[in-house]
């Protein structure tokens, strides 16, 4: 009974990040499309992005708060950034020659994006795990 209720458990952790993934890939797409408007829709409406900083230092915006003023920096802008896994939850990151410079993190809650974090100290960055997602 026991391994049946880790089994489901774990189902149910693959059905969450997968469902998490499909907003994630959804908001890429939207986003190197420049779809102002799905950008709105995969937004929470008290969505933020922060940013460490290095990724500030590069010339990150240090924190935007709102869905709107999200989906407008957003718009058109993804088409170098790849999905990845970051330490096992969806995300993306954007790389130079092969090197990762900025790791976004992705907050998905309720089949929305909460939050974005940029990520680009190097410390940091050298003890985070990435993988290519899995396919569907």
């Amino acid at each position: 009974a026991s391994r049946a209720r880790r089994r489901v458990r774990g189902a149910r952790a693959d059905a969450a990040a997968a469902r998490e993934r499909e907003v994630v890939t959804a908001f890429l797409a939207a986003s190197r499309e420049g779809d102002f408007e799905a950008l709105l829709s995969l937004l929470d409406p008290d969505a933020v992005l922060r940013s460490d900083r290095a990724a500030a230092n590069m010339g990150a915006p240090a924190r935007i708060e709102g869905r709107q003023d999200l989906a407008a920096f957003w718009s058109g802008r993804a088409k170098a950034v790849l999905p990845v896994d970051v330490d096992g939850v969806p995300g993306a990151m954007w790389q130079h020659r092969g090197v990762p410079q900025v790791v976004f993190d992705f907050t998905v809650r309720d089949g929305r994006v909460v939050a974005i974090d940029f990520v680009a100290d190097p410390d940091v960055l050298a003890s985070i795990e990435l993988e290519k997602p899995p396919r569907d």
